[in-house]
């Protein structure tokens, strides 16, 4: 489990505290440095240095300038530790504030970086070390969503009552931890045109997602996993016996555990089912472009049309003021949650995963239940509004989840609105977090976020190449 957050108060004193070094601040009082000097900086890419140099003289908004320069390149600088095993680039990239990789985590910070390959052979090898790192972790163990560098290590998490084994950090079985290396896989071979990493070790990988969603359709028995812990936190732990409430096998997959980490209510996940469709597709794809084997192909496209068509039976739901929308989670016996969460995969982010389109009727209607009161976990206040999470607080927002809103609108007066919110929702700091009071930012959780600060990059790069005029 990564380490419940706590709200800190921001201000701004005379240094900045970021990944537990203490740095001077600039001359202007307003942008403190926020950045390590570079002799303390893990890795560095002359594309990304170029990029925020490029963003920061062009863009008129000096405050989203010194945001990008803090956002873009943290991974790079805190994150990432880059070496050669056996000749072959490997990477292993801590998520912040656990010295562990995720798989969900490590894919969207190098998912930031993926335009820039073809300027930088360096980063090229860092993000192909990255893919290495994933397919050893889950080969190692496909229901674990988290990891150590030594493979030897016992850690915190080692009296669940699980199959932990050593080297694994948290076991929690999470549907889109084993989307997301797909995803990282297929758009890095979509910028390179490179198959080079997906050689035996990657197809063995490919085939133990294949072998888990099925196990996780739960179609004959409740398959291998379960998962308990003693805490105090009742999403923590699942309950009948660790398997998590019953499900009827109607083809979907069961996810024990939401990308918060929070257990789920009803374990189809209606945005990790559909995250799933679109990974398996990809997988396909891959495999035929490597000539793999052309029956897993198959397979895996029948498993993604299966899952497909049980989402339009059984994820869509009449709601009396919005029509026809997509619950969060369902159990396929008639039971739902509406409601969405701020970590991503989201309903609201599936537009940007490219699970469904941004002019879907079911999606439309749903994006605006989501950031309604009818969402559980929306909040507005005096500064902005967006969706947090029952992972922590009442009445804190994720910016994850404006990033959301913003990734996955074309109107520009939304766009515009997401970028004010997350410039002034920082508290201070010049980083974004894991979530902020809306009435006062510099009440916080999570300083910095890394995943937050990775997918902001991204949102302020997209706006820059195709909507500079909003950046002012």
């Amino acid at each position: 489990m990564k380490r419940r957050s706590f709200v800190q108060k921001a201000g701004l004193l005379t240094a900045a505290l970021v990944s537990g070094k203490m740095l001077s601040f600039a001359a202007d009082p307003g942008f403190p440095i926020v950045r390590k000097s570079i002799e303390l900086r893990r890795f560095t890419s002359r594309a990304v240095e170029n990029a925020i140099t490029e963003f920061t003289d062009k863009v008129k908004n000096k405050e989203l300038g010194w945001l990008f320069n803090n956002c873009f390149p943290n991974a790079l600088d805190n994150l990432v530790t880059y070496s050669e095993v056996g000749g072959k680039p490997d990477t292993f990239l801590n998520t912040g504030d656990v010295d562990a990789m995720w798989l969900r985590d490590s894919s969207v910070h190098m998912w930031t970086y993926l335009p820039f390959l073809k300027r930088d052979k360096g980063l090229r090898n860092l993000v192909g070390g990255v893919i290495n790192r994933q397919m050893s972790y889950v080969l190692k163990d496909p229901y674990a969503s988290s990891f150590y560098n030594d493979p030897l290590k016992v850690g915190s998490m080692k009296d669940d009552l699980t199959t932990m084994l050593p080297g694994v950090h948290e076991r929690k079985w999470e549907l889109d931890s084993l989307c997301y290396p797909i995803r990282l896989s297929y758009r890095y071979w979509q910028q390179t045109k490179d198959t080079s990493f997906f050689d035996a070790k990657w197809q063995d990988a490919i085939k133990t997602i294949l072998k888990t969603f099925k196990e996780q359709q739960r179609k004959d028995n409740s398959g291998p996993y379960h998962f308990q812990r003693t805490t105090l936190w009742a999403t923590d732990s699942l309950p009948m016996e660790g398997f998590g409430y019953p499900v009827k096998p109607v083809g979907l997959i069961c996810s024990a555990f939401r990308p918060s980490e929070d257990a789920t209510v009803f374990s189809f996940l209606v945005p990790s089912n559909f995250f799933a469709v679109v990974s398996l597709r990809q997988a396909a794809e891959l495999f035929r472009v490597i000539k793999a084997d052309e029956s897993l192909a198959k397979e895996m496209e029948a498993l993604a049309l299966e899952v497909r068509l049980a989402l339009q039976k059984y994820a869509i739901i009449e709601h009396a003021t919005y029509g026809k929308v997509y619950a969060y989670e369902v159990n396929g016996m008639g039971s739902y949650n509406l409601m969405d969460d701020a970590n991503v995969p989201s309903l609201l982010a599936l537009p940007y995963l490219g699970a469904i389109s941004m002019t879907d009727p079911v999606y439309l209607n749903t994006r605006k239940m989501v950031h309604s009161v009818d969402n559980p976990f929306f909040y507005k206040g005096s500064l902005a509004e967006g969706i947090g999470s029952p992972r922590i607080t009442k009445h804190m927002i994720w910016p994850m989840s404006i990033i959301s809103r913003g990734l996955t609108s074309t109107d520009d007066e939304e766009i515009k609105l997401c970028l004010k919110m997350l410039q002034k929702c920082h508290g201070d700091t010049g980083v974004l977090h894991e979530s902020f009071d809306p009435d006062n930012p510099k009440q916080f959780t999570g300083s910095p976020y890394a995943r937050a600060n990775s997918l902001f990059a991204e949102f302020l790069w997209k706006t820059y190449q195709e909507r500079p005029y909003l950046l002012v």
